[in-house]
């Protein structure tokens, strides 16, 4: 006799309450293996995947596409070992379908692709972000007629866009007949509601609304106030330029910027431990850890992977992580632990050419450091004007617990550190 198996929702942490199903990936009658990807679930902060859990066919679905799932809720029903009845490819507008897999739309010619051509195709597909593959099943598209600009080829949801822009243009004119001058370009379908010009309305993601809510209330909640330095990165500059290749032979990752900022910020936290503290009520909560999240941006939004215990950590895995972190993050893989906790933030707005900025607490955090574009300068040094590689550092804090004397002297010791990195290796 079959036997029954349920998929539910995976327990959600406690700062998650809920999620939305956003995509399934099989249908009822599909065979399914153990730890396959039956559904995308989006969350505030990433996209979940939930594996099956046995191998056999998808007999039942309990949610569709758009429901908000809580932990533990029925998601479908599995008939564990038993074998799929479906002999035929599904139509190629079945929900849940990867685009180019199974669809009797091919037309002959393209039927007759080798094993090795649709094997491209699907892998293609499997690499796409989640974000990305969302928009490419909700249109239908397959993935190797869009052009990839992102790293090694890989298609973002801007060249899925242009894609989607490029098959909505209507044919050109013919030559003895005017274009009308008040026609203005409509945007894909099922991209939003669209005005006679040009304007386009599309609901805001669940990261891009909890990004907004996070930012309402760090501005409602918190004494927010901010602090500034610059600091001159000669130093660290000719240390890297020194040790950049026998670090990155050691260990496997470049000697960038990161780490020093980290070592320095762990330092600074040290002298200041209400810099690295949270308030909770009307209590001030002292982590005595240092949990530093490091911002990434992705095609989503903002998300703060962290850094735990980064006081134990070296430079090495520092920098191993901070990379690994941001390749995770732009491809949708981060897990919600990754994303949860941290005691400070580091953000980096210089990497897209932000000179200064005021950046905004991550709540219940109650201090975040701005890191800026480094640009050369002319400064003044024993009295002689020379030219120097120079970063504005902005410190924003919570005043209900820190005070200027306190966020001031914190940012001194970072600027000291990071021109005379011998501080850091003895810790003074």
């Amino acid at each position: 006799m079959s036997t029954m198996i349920e998929v539910r929702v995976p327990q959600l942490p406690e700062s998650v309450a809920d999620a939305t199903l956003v995509a399934w990936r099989k249908q009822p009658g599909d065979a399914v293996k153990r730890d396959e990807n039956l559904v995308d679930l989006e969350t505030d902060k990433v996209v979940l995947e939930v594996p099956a859990p046995t191998t056999g066919v998808l007999r039942e679905l309990k949610v569709q596409n758009g429901t908000t799932v809580t932990g533990g809720q029925i998601l479908a029903v599995i008939e564990e070992g038993a074998i799929s009845s479906v002999t035929s490819p599904a139509p190629a507008g079945e929900v849940g379908r990867r685009p180019g897999e199974g669809s009797s739309a091919t037309s002959p010619a393209q039927g007759a692709t080798s094993p090795a051509g649709a094997g491209e195709v699907k892998k293609d597909a499997e690499k796409l972000a989640p974000s990305v593959r969302r928009l490419v099943d909700e249109h239908k598209l397959a993935p190797a007629e869009i052009a990839g600009s992102g790293r090694d080829g890989r298609i973002t949801k801007g060249d899925v866009l242009t894609h989607l822009a490029e098959k909505a243009a209507p044919p050109a004119a013919a030559a003895d007949v005017k274009p009308s001058p008040v026609l203005r370009p409509s945007s894909p379908a099922g991209a939003g509601a669209v005005s006679e010009r040009g304007e386009r309305r599309v609901p805001m993601t669940r990261l891009r609304a909890r990004i907004a809510e996070r930012l309402l209330q760090a501005q409602s909640t918190a004494a927010m106030l901010t602090t500034f330095n610059e600091i001159d990165l000669k130093a660290v500059n000719e240390l890297r330029a020194r040790y950049k290749d026998k670090f990155e032979k050691e260990h496997g990752a470049r000697l960038g910027f990161m780490s020093f900022f980290v070592k320095a910020c762990v330092e600074a936290l040290k002298r200041f431990p209400v810099v690295n503290a949270s308030v909770d009520g009307n209590d001030v909560v002292y982590h005595e850890f240092y949990d530093v999240g490091v911002a990434v941006s992705t095609e989503r939004g903002l998300i703060v992977p962290v850094l735990r215990d980064v006081d134990q950590l070296t430079f090495g895995q520092i920098e191993k992580s901070v990379v690994s972190y941001a390749t995770r993050a732009r491809e949708g893989q981060l897990t919600l632990e990754e994303l949860t906790g941290g005691t400070f933030t580091i953000t980096n707005g210089g990497v897209f050419g932000s000179l200064l900025s005021t950046p905004i607490l991550n709540m219940p955090q109650s201090a975040i450091l701005g890191m800026h574009k480094i640009q050369e300068r002319p400064v003044v040094i024993e009295g002689q004007i020379v030219v120097r590689p120079m970063m504005y550092l902005a410190l924003s804090y919570d005043h209900r617990i820190i005070d200027g004397k306190e966020a001031v002297q914190f940012l001194v010791s970072v600027k000291e550190s990071l021109e005379d990195p011998a501080r850091l290796m003895l810790q003074i």
